[in-house]
């Protein structure tokens, strides 16, 4: 009969921030900093493209949603990341792992394509500017 080693992983520790307890407000303040910027502006941008009917062009569409895709992938990761540094709780659970890389792969692909649309779209205007 053979006998294999079975190890079944059901969290993921998260190191290599720091090992001082007394710097954790610090970086905590840092990411959120870092955080609320981002989600900040781009909540700005879609506020202004969305109240301006001078701005409901194609090219103030893409950047709303590009601005939104921004939201989302700042989303996935960094509130799970803060929440960790304020518990002391280095660890993710394996599902929550894949979950997270799955959103960060999936709005990641949506803003390329959005990118690619906007070049196209750029692409007509300056080449065929009667269409």
């Amino acid at each position: 009969m053979k006998s294999t080693n079975h190890t079944a992983v059901s969290k993921f520790l998260l190191l290599g921030l720091t090992d001082y307890p007394a710097r954790q407000p610090l970086i905590f303040s840092l990411f959120l900093f870092m955080y609320l910027v981002p989600i900040l502006r781009n909540l700005l941008i879609i506020l202004a493209v969305s109240s301006d009917p001078h701005l409901h062009s194609p090219m103030y569409f893409f950047l709303s949603n590009l601005s939104f895709t921004d939201i989302c992938i700042s989303t996935t990761t960094i509130p799970k990341m803060l929440a960790n540094i304020q518990a002391q709780d280095q660890s993710i659970s394996y599902t929550g792992c894949l979950t997270q890389n799955d959103f960060v792969l999936v709005f990641g692909g949506l803003e390329n394509c959005l990118l690619a649309v906007m070049a196209y779209d750029c692409y007509v205007a300056i080449c065929h500017p009667l269409r």
